[in-house]
């Protein structure tokens, strides 16, 4: 097999890997117990953190053998990965608003990517780094306290998905700084880099499985699938002297590419929005008419458990007699 093959049966796995945790973390977090950022106490939430780092892994051994512009666009793969595989293995189907929105965001953000044309390679300055972390920070906490004004399930998980899409990118843009600077005669000379990307990398993953309870699988994955490398990809292009290729044909097509992605997050979201769920106060309450039986002829009823009936016998003005169904001795 050629390294460039290599390179795409990798990075596909990484897809599939990032795509069932993704379905795991939603399991997890549709259930009624349990904490909503940290349920420390389920296997099935360490499961999908460690399939995660599968699929972290696998991501990085795919650019090991091939070309960034390559890589990149076939880790946007992981929402149309996930949407058959959830129908699959959790009975979880898509409608077409959902596919719809899913192909217009996984298209937009291969697009995107394969026009972002890698710099050599950077490092920040210690002022640089500060100022990132700490414009991350402010981001996070306007996100995070916007999810929380929201009166709407959906939009809620998409603010929380939206702030771990900006953690997850920060991270991975601190990664690389950390990793440029590195050096084996002094292991420990970046224990602070590493210290605050490790901080964003738990906050992105307690936050993406926030975003998963009320929301369903495909509007929250889909907004950390495109928040996370567009968050990266503009700190690259600001810090670390990064372009879009083909001049400004390019940068056209790049925005061109944003749009549609972000019109498919649109999608998403207004398709879990859409979708009503039944009450099950509504469905149990209530109880069921009782049909009537022979010898007993039907009454026409106000409400639930009342009777109205004719008086028996003659009387000279109108008179009508209300009686409880244990009085009139139905069930």
């Amino acid at each position: 097999m050629s390294p460039l093959m290599l390179s795409v049966v990798l990075a596909l796995a990484s897809a599939v890997a990032y795509a069932a945790a993704a379905i795991v973390q939603e399991r997890v977090a549709s259930a009624a117990a349990g904490p909503r950022y940290a349920p420390l106490r389920s296997p099935a939430w360490w499961g999908s953190v460690l399939l995660n780092g599968v699929g972290a892994t696998l991501h990085v051994a795919a650019l090991a053998y091939g070309p960034l512009s390559l890589v990149q666009p076939l880790g946007a793969l992981t929402i149309v990965f996930a949407l058959p595989m959830a129908a699959l293995f959790v009975g979880r189907r898509a409608g077409r608003r959902a596919w719809r929105g899913a192909l217009m965001a996984t298209a937009g953000l291969a697009g995107l990517l394969s026009l972002t044309s890698g710099a050599e390679a950077g490092s920040l300055a210690d002022g640089e780094r500060w100022l990132l972390a700490g414009a991350t920070f402010g981001a996070v906490v306007v996100l995070f306290t916007a999810a929380h004004l929201v009166g709407r399930s959906v939009l809620r998980s998409v603010a929380l998905a939206a702030a771990a899409g900006v953690s997850f990118g920060i991270a991975s843009v601190l990664t690389k700084a950390v990793a440029e600077e590195w050096t084996p005669r002094a292991p420990f000379a970046e224990w602070t880099g590493l210290l605050v990307l490790s901080v964003f990398a738990v906050t992105g993953l307690l936050l993406s499985q926030a975003s998963y309870r009320g929301a369903g699988l495909a509007a929250p994955l889909a907004t950390v699938t495109v928040v996370n490398p567009v968050v990266a990809a503009a700190v690259g292009l600001t810090l670390f002297g990064e372009s879009f290729r083909y001049g400004t044909a390019g940068t056209v097509a790049a925005l061109v590419c944003g749009t549609v992605a972000a019109a498919g997050l649109v999608q998403l979201t207004l398709d879990r929005m859409a979708v009503v769920p039944e009450s099950p106060s509504s469905a149990s309450s209530a109880p069921e008419a009782p049909s009537a039986s022979e010898g007993d002829s039907p009454r026409p009823e106000i409400r639930q458990g009342v009777d109205v009936g004719a008086v028996p016998g003659t009387r000279p003005d109108l008179e009508v007699e209300v009686r409880s169904r244990a009085v009139a001795g139905r069930p």
